[in-house]
């Protein structure tokens, strides 16, 4: 059945003369420990994505989704810088030992290329 709602007993507090709904969490089993990944999506869906953050909230997936995009947004990053270093003939460890200052460079740009594709592709959409 199509567009059948879980019914819910809602209890209500009364603050002045208004009556508010007394909603709590539930109280979440798995703690989930959520990389610099996570949480940049966890900004960016509080600020872009509201309803989609707030189900996933009240139904209490919300560290798990984070958890999870946090993950596999560090094994891509992984993943291409690894194969960057592959593609790379003159990054060497022979290299690094001559001239580490230029293989510092060659990392620390193959990580932020990675980052930034990432990024765009995973965290900001």
């Amino acid at each position: 059945m199509k567009g059948m709602m879980k019914k819910m007993e809602l209890n209500y507090i009364k603050n002045g003369d208004y009556y508010i709904p007394n909603l709590k969490l539930e109280e979440q089993e798995n703690q989930y420990i959520i990389n610099k990944y996570g949480l940049l999506k966890l900004d960016w869906l509080k600020k872009n994505k509201k309803i989609f953050y707030t189900e996933l909230l009240m139904a209490g997936k919300l560290n798990k989704y984070l958890f999870s995009v946090g993950n596999e947004a560090k094994t891509m990053v992984e993943n291409i810088v690894k194969s960057y270093v592959e593609n790379d003939k003159e990054l060497t460890e022979k290299t690094k030992e001559i001239n580490q200052m230029e293989w510092v460079q060659k990392m620390n740009n193959y990580r932020n290329r990675a980052e930034e594709f990432v990024l765009k592709t995973l965290i900001y959409i």
